[in-house]
């Protein structure tokens, strides 16, 4: 799974002429659905997005008494890497989350993502397929809803033609990919590493 998460003052989704969904100050989530995408892949996208930093040396006691846990159980303790907003009572910059600040998250989905150049053409078959990929992307809105506010996250109309309009906040964008497609071998290096230093190495996990 791939996301391209942005932090807008204000974002809003328009299809046939009318808005579907509208969001303020947050982040805008661009979801990409991968054809080998599983579960784990959709917990690890939501618990980076807002899960948060306290959670994660709990996490790493947990791990150490179990010595491997499923990613998915690692992803829901983990360091949040987004601490795309400053702190207004400190000044500090990078310091909170999307939902330590209340703010809103708008998720739109985005095959293209996937999208392969064959020369000038792009290809799009290693997205996942519609009829798979619509209850996919459905469950995990449904996680970030549950695991934050179902009024403070909106997503567009999947399979849409969408008009998405956004006022990019820095601007500040980054790309996130769950981590079972970046190979077995990234993965178990990012969970020895992290034990054998008996603390959150963040380069790790690409904070």
């Amino acid at each position: 799974m791939r996301a391209v998460v942005q932090r807008v003052l204000s974002a809003s989704v328009e299809v046939e002429g009318r808005i579907v969904s509208a969001i303020g100050p947050g982040l805008l989530v661009l979801v990409g659905v991968h054809e080998a995408d599983t579960d784990s892949d959709a917990n690890y996208m939501y618990n980076t997005l807002l899960l948060s930093f306290a959670s994660h040396f709990l996490q790493l006691l947990v791990y150490t008494a179990s010595h491997r846990l499923n990613y998915c159980l690692f992803s829901c303790r983990k360091v949040l890497n987004m601490r795309l907003f400053s702190n207004d009572k400190t000044g500090k910059a990078w310091d909170q989350s999307v939902m330590q600040r209340n703010f809103e998250v708008l998720l739109v989905s985005q095959f293209t993502l996937y999208g392969i150049l064959k020369g000038n053409k792009p290809d799009f078959h290693v997205a996942m397929s519609p009829a798979k990929a619509k209850p996919f992307y459905a469950s995990l809105v449904e996680k970030f809803q549950s695991s934050y506010s179902a009024d403070s996250v909106k997503d567009g109309v999947f399979g849409a033609m969408m008009k998405v309009s956004l006022v990019n906040d820095g601007p500040v964008t980054m790309q996130i990919d769950s981590p079972s497609l970046q190979g077995a071998a990234q993965s178990s290096n990012g969970y020895d590493d992290l034990v054998a230093d008996g603390e959150a190495r963040v380069a790790k996990e690409t904070c």
